[in-house]
């Protein structure tokens, strides 16, 4: 059996296909199987990757991410999947690279890569998600110049358009929660390894191009505001047990209303508001980590880290104002 199956969600794809592909045909480890799961494309894709002897599983209507990866997931038997997005191109030694971090202890569910822009190969698209007390969740270096971030380190979630993971661990914590459709469902997923005692990496030695929000289609719209604001509330809902929701109730209404700022400068705080009201109407729908006593340290150690998580994201939004006022080069590595 082989150690990895390369799973790729896919819905209207089809141009970035053959550049995520042939990326994946130049691997210098070359164990493992590719699994693409179509979630209804109407671009062609299905037929292109038939007629290309893909593996593809072919969705009858779009599930979002997080229909499509579960779908491969139980498809699959690999100790580990590495999920990747469509709009990528790897380095050809990117699945050896994840595939040597992970084995480093079995407590690691997963490893997120240096993920770099693909239009703008000297910055960051991600080292790693972050998230916050505030309710904040954020890309850990994005926008940033890529030789800062060339060390290993522990980070709060990898991020699924590019990591691997540990299969049977989602027998343990349970899989990518379909109610969020997409958007944060990454973030969520590796909450939950923590909570039950694993941990999540960066591998700087790894390294994946990444047009970023190719399906979405832009950064910011409609769509994807109500859904990022919803799934929030799901997030805090699901993995905080009552005592530490009341305990971080006052900064997560500061994120709140931080966020309704932003997004209220960028003509979008009807959808924000009317995302968060939909995930407080329907969180009930949302399937609550149990608590458990044994897992009252790991509970803890989350709790600090949301509140580092907060620190480093002031640390970083004041050194980057800092540097557009001043114009100076920052000294890298952080």
């Amino acid at each position: 059996m082989k150690k990895i199956t390369v799973i790729i969600p896919n819905y209207n794809g089809l141009k970035f296909l053959p550049t995520c592909l042939e990326a994946l045909s130049c691997q210098t480890y070359r164990d493992f199987d590719i699994l693409v799961v179509d979630n209804g494309s109407e671009d062609g894709s299905g037929g292109w990757l038939k007629e290309q002897e893909i593996p593809v599983l072919l969705l009858p209507e779009n599930t979002g991410f997080s229909g499509a990866v579960n779908a491969g997931l139980r498809a699959v038997h690999t100790p580990y999947v590495i999920l990747l997005n469509n709009d990528t191109r790897a380095e050809p030694d990117y699945v050896k690279e994840l595939l040597n971090a992970i084995e480093q202890s079995p407590r690691i569910f997963s490893v997120s890569p240096k993920m770099i822009q693909m239009y703008h190969p000297d910055r960051m698209d991600d080292a790693g998600d972050m998230y916050s007390i505030m309710g904040w969740a954020y890309q850990r270096g994005v926008g940033q110049e890529v030789e800062r971030y060339n060390r290993p380190c522990h980070i709060f979630s990898a991020c699924g358009g590019a990591a691997i993971y540990r299969r049977e661990v989602f027998e343990d914590i349970g899989y990518f929660d379909e109610l969020h459709f997409a958007y944060l469902e990454d973030i969520d997923v590796g909450y939950r390894a923590k909570i039950a005692g694993y941990y999540n990496r960066y591998c700087p030695e790894a390294v994946v191009y990444h047009v970023g929000s190719g399906t979405s289609g832009s950064k910011y719209n409609p769509f994807k505001v109500r859904l990022a604001a919803r799934n929030n509330v799901y997030l805090n809902y699901k993995n905080m047990p009552l005592p530490q929701l009341i305990i971080n109730s006052v900064p997560i209404l500061a994120g709140i209303a931080g966020k309704y700022v932003f997004f209220r400068k960028n003509g979008f705080e009807k959808e924000y508001l009317s995302g968060v009201w939909e995930g407080i109407c329907t969180a009930h729908k949302a399937k609550k980590v149990p608590y458990r006593s044994e897992n009252l340290e790991n509970y803890l150690a989350i709790q600090w880290e949301l509140f580092l998580g907060a620190l480093l994201y002031i640390y970083e939004f004041s050194r980057r104002q800092l540097k557009k006022r001043s114009g100076k080069r920052e000294n890298p590595e952080i």
